[in-house]
C-alpha cells in the first residue's frame, strides 16, 4: 500500500467540503426561522452529512491504526480508500 493514494486529495477534500457544508446548515438553522418543510430538509440534509464525515474519519481512523501496527489482528481489516 502506498503512503499516498491519488483518491486521497479527492477525499480530503470532500471531507472539509461536506463539513464546511455542514457547518454552515447549522448556522442557518440557528439563525433563521425556517417553515417546517424546510426545517426537515435542512436536516435531512445535515443527517446525511454528518453521516458522510462520520464514514471518512472512520476510515482515516481504521487506515491510521494499520499504519501504526499492521500486524494487530482487529486492525487488518482491508482498507478501501474508496469507501465513503
Amino acid at each position: 500500500m502506498s503512503a499516498s493514494s491519488p483518491k486521497n486529495p479527492d477525499q480530503v477534500a470532500e471531507f472539509e467540503q461536506s463539513l464546511d457544508e455542514l457547518e454552515q446548515l447549522v448556522t442557518r438553522m440557528e439563525e433563521s426561522e425556517m417553515g417546517l418543510d424546510d426545517s426537515l430538509k435542512s436536516f435531512e440534509r445535515g443527517v446525511a452529512l454528518y453521516r458522510s464525515c462520520q464514514s471518512a474519519l472512520e476510515q482515516a481512523e481504521l487506515r491510521v491504526k494499520q499504519l501504526l501496527d499492521p500486524t494487530k489482528p482487529e486492525t487488518a481489516e482491508p482498507f478501501d480508500p474508496d469507501t465513503p
